[in-house]
């Protein structure tokens, strides 16, 4: 049986046709474009300045259409053999258009210069336009392209507050703004980010015609924009995001940096368009509302309606193009709950479905559909029925429109005449800290932490008897032994090691599990992501640099991260990698959150849709797929100690959604726990999180792992079902357990049944 090849380094072949290399090829870099250009999102386009017309000479401002920034650093960074900028992508389109050189040349230099000394890409400071440039520019032509961009990385947060510019536009790009916009008549915007900035600037500004959001779109972003801004592809990106006027707006800036001790979750379940939309007076706030983006053409929604089988709702409608150039729509599906005793958003996104690219004067008809009881909320104080999932009495109106601000009513409502719950659950993570959430009305309500009763959770493992020879591995995938009685043959030393991460081999720069030579149990490395396979630049391999987390939600286009899925799950296995620490699908609750470019959205029903389709398509390679990171991972600053207190309803309804979603529909192998504390109790080491919720609800049967280096115990970690600590963990911690006996060879013989479970599964 030729198993476990890769994983023991022989043979080391590309996967490609006629024995090229897939990693890095050709067909992943255009996927990479093709992806970026997708996931771009048109928001504004007065006087229909874009696409730009054949023989259109432009000026390109910014030191980001030099300083391209293709994601966000640290364990979301990959290395490449190259970026395309968005200067290099529009010098692509030559027999189209006409760039004014010598000032983007100028940026060109300055960014080598700031390089040379020492300062970080992406993080450099706005070069200042220089008059004579900017005459000769406004001489070359009277069009102009304005480049922001924006970084952040992982381990730190960015800041507003006017040494660190983050979302607000700092005083040189205020003044490049001015100054463009002075001179040339016609303006167009790209913001090369990854997440919300400030776009109140563009929008009431009649000086700017057309503003395009390009994200960090991996190696090919810039030549994506380029796509974009000639007409060779039609934008169809949507935001997975709100846009608010300003920083102050969004509900969680007041206390995002108020300690790094804590966060408070005072906001509750009003994240993101729950809150915009909800609170009174609020909706004023928003630039551009969640699920918004323009095309180049135009699209008509018809006949839709909506029924019910009793366990289903099902929402068809039907999308015409009724303009001039073939391009592709997003139907999105909101739910309006009832008013009632417990606190609602007045919208939930339920359901979405991307067209295919229709021709001009093209129909085509979408079904989209959800379980009823998805409109359930779930009841933490007891008003209806405690710890359960609630359907409230009264009319649950269902919409349909391709933003959640102008999506219409359809002719069908789900009525109940008494409240029905729909699931009974166990009061699990409980705050001790939490002093307020607010509701819907806009108001606080005094929030009374009443201690959750403490789950006690029993091993029930049985050890086999000891076989009377030695098995390895292979020969339980050969049918000649089971996988418990060959756990018999593991000594205690043994057990201990296996639940602790090993080093890398190989090209693996992040460790790995397994490698217990005597029984044949392979080691097993893993590569970091999301954004592309990360291998450490010094081991000489480059991979494919696709678009970060939001662009990909923002693509509305679930085949396609399936698709990016499989694809970066081939470049693992060709490097003779298993395990893929990815998706990252934790939930945009601030636009300073340093790591918001490796998670989709603000909205956990999209975030834990595109997460399963991710892990879809990786896991069809046979690599595993790790979601990460569980859970209330939403800030970096000291995340390693900082306490993320919020109530037991947003926990479960936000912040724990999108992974219930992507454990129940994608079934990935692997879990990696987050830094944080949860509620008191850090994550790694939370009972009630890992065996309680993860799998004792929602059915999870495969290996939890921590993070790196994180600050647990392994001892506790293992016992609350956390079974790998990485990537070393302190396996003479555990002997000590077993020898005093606060640890027992069956937790041990559990959390390493996992792991063995996984090995045999891979290929």
């Amino acid at each position: 049986m030729n198993k476990w090849i890769r994983p023991n380094f022989t043979p080391c072949l590309p996967l490609g046709d006629n024995q090229s290399r897939i990693t890095e090829c050709c067909r992943h870099r255009q996927l990479s474009r093709t992806a970026a250009g997708e996931g771009m999102v048109l928001l504004k386009n007065d006087h229909c300045l874009l696409p730009f017309k054949k023989g259109t000479k432009l000026a390109v401002f910014g030191k980001s259409q030099i300083d391209y920034v293709k994601g966000g650093g640290g364990s979301g960074d990959v290395t490449v053999s190259y970026v395309r900028n968005i200067y290099q992508g529009l010098k692509t389109k030559s027999e189209y258009l006409e760039v004014f050189d010598p000032l983007s040349l100028y940026y060109q230099e300055y960014v080598e210069s700031q390089y040379e000394n020492g300062e970080i890409p992406g993080l450099l400071n706005e070069a200042a336009v220089p008059s004579h440039l900017l005459s000769k520019a406004r001489e070359f032509t009277d069009t102009a392209v304005i480049v922001i961009g924006r970084y952040s990385g992982e381990n730190w947060d960015r800041k507003n507050d006017g040494t660190d510019d983050y979302f607000d536009l700092s005083k040189t790009e205020s003044d490049m703004v001015k100054a463009v916009t002075d001179h040339f008549p016609r303006v167009a915007v790209l913001l090369n980010v990854g997440a919300m900035i400030n776009t109140a600037w563009f929008a009431d500004n009649d000086k700017i015609s057309s503003a395009l959001i390009v994200w960090q779109g991996g190696q090919e972003g810039g030549l994506a924009a380029a796509d974009i801004l000639t007409g060779e592809v039609n934008p169809s990106g949507k935001l997975a995001d709100t846009c608010a006027k300003s920083f102050d707006d969004y509900p969680s800036s007041a206390g995002f940096h108020e300690s790094e001790a804590y966060v408070k979750y005072t906001e509750d379940i009003f994240v993101g368009y729950r809150y915009f939309e909800t609170i009174p007076g609020k909706k004023d706030c928003v630039v551009y509302p969640f699920g918004y983006g323009l095309s180049y053409t135009s699209f008509v929604f018809s006949h839709a309606s909506a029924c019910s089988d009793g366990k289903n709702i099902f929402v068809t409608v039907t999308i015409t193009n009724t303009g001039s150039q073939a391009g592709k729509e997003v139907a999105q599906v909101y739910y309006c709950p009832p008013r009632g005793q417990l606190t609602k958003p007045l919208k939930i996104l339920c359901g979405f479905e991307k067209t295919k690219l229709l021709a001009p004067g093209e129909s085509e008809e979408l079904c989209i559909s959800f379980p009823i009881q998805d409109m359930a909320s779930f009841d933490d104080t007891g008003v209806i029925a405690l710890s359960s999932y609630v359907l409230e009495k009264g009319t649950y109106n269902i919409y349909v429109g391709n933003n959640v601000r102008d999506a219409k009513q359809v002719n069908y409502s789900f009525r109940l005449e008494e409240p029905v719950i729909t699931e009974r659950l166990h009061p699990y993570c409980s705050p001790q800290k939490l002093d307020q959430r607010l509701k819907e009305d806009g108001t606080y309500e005094t929030f009374h932490s009443t201690p959750a009763p403490k789950a006690s959770f029993v091993c029930d493992y049985k050890e086999a008897s000891k076989p009377d020879r030695d098995y390895h591995l292979i020969d339980i995938a050969e049918g000649k032994i089971d996988l418990d009685s060959f756990m018999a043959q593991l000594t205690d030393e043994e057990l201990c090691r296996l639940a602790a991460g090993q080093p890398s081999r190989g090209v693996a720069n992040t460790g790995g599990m397994g490698a217990l030579d005597r029984l044949g149990i392979p080691a097993v490395m893993t590569a970091d992501g999301p954004a592309g396979v990360r291998i450490h630049k010094d081991c000489g391999v480059n991979t494919t640099a696709f678009p970060i987390a939001t662009a990909l939600a923002a693509t509305w286009n679930l085949n396609l991260i399936e698709e990016i899925g499989q694809a970066g799950a081939l470049e693992v296995k060709e490097n003779n990698l298993s395990i893929w620490l990815t998706p990252a699908l934790n939930i945009h609750r601030s636009p300073l959150c340093g790591r918001n470019f490796e998670y989709y959205s603000e909205d956990p029903f999209l975030s834990g849709k595109m997460a399963a389709a991710a892990v879809k398509g990786i896991q069809s390679q046979n690599i595993a797929a790790v979601p990460k990171h569980f859970a209330c991972n939403n800030k970096e600053t000291n995340r390693k100690e900082s306490d993320s207190i919020l109530s037991e309803r947003a926990l479960r309804e936000i912040y724990l959604k999108g992974f219930e979603i992507c454990v129940k529909e994608a079934k990935p192998k692997i879990i990696m726990t987050s830094y944080n504390i949860i509620n008191g109790v850090r994550a790694s080491e939370n009972t009630q999180l890992l065996t309680g919720i993860l799998r004792g609800e929602w059915g999870f049967d495969g290996l939890v792992i921590s993070d790196w280096n994180n600050h647990g115990d392994h001892e506790q970690e293992l016992k609350a079902g956390n079974d790998i600590k990485m990537p070393i963990g302190s396996p003479e911690k555990l002997m000590e357990g077993l020898k005093s006996k606060t640890l027992s060879r069956e937790q041990l013989c559990v959390s390493v049944k996992r792991l063995l479970e996984m090995i045999l599964w891979l290929e």
